[in-house]
């Protein structure tokens, strides 16, 4: 029996398989390569979201929203350019509103919703300033 023709036939199937487990070493190599990339992001983005989260308390909270009423803008702008603490009077006169005890105590109620939110500062009875 001639085995020359089964020894061939091995030795081409032994060059593939061969060929192919190169390749496969050099995918394998290349994913290897891509996936400590792929770690090595994830740790940043794990680090970030920590130093992130970390200084989220340290950060500036915005002003608070304004309530709906057309005044309110005004009433800031007017203490943007005082240079002394304002009384409900001083804003009245200040924002062209007749100086009525309803309106008065009208912009004594804003003023004071103003210091629950933080935006001004009631600094004696009745004497309001912005806050810093």
């Amino acid at each position: 029996m001639n085995i020359r023709p089964l020894l061939d036939a091995l030795d081409i199937q032994e060059s593939a398989a061969r060929a192919q487990a190169d390749d496969l070493r050099t995918q394998i190599g290349q994913l290897q390569t891509r996936l400590r990339e792929a770690e090595t992001h994830l740790e940043h983005l794990v680090i970030t979201r920590k130093t992130v989260t970390g200084l989220a308390d340290r950060l500036p909270v915005g002003p608070p929203d304004l309530p709906e009423h057309p005044d309110y803008p005004r009433i800031l702008a007017v203490f943007n350019d005082a240079t002394r603490p304002l009384r409900a009077k001083d804003v009245c006169q200040a924002l062209d509103h007749e100086l009525l005890p309803k309106n008065i105590e009208g912009t004594r109620a804003k003023l004071k919703r103003l210091v629950k939110l933080g935006i001004l500062t009631e600094a004696d009875t009745g004497s309001f300033t912005g806050s810093p």
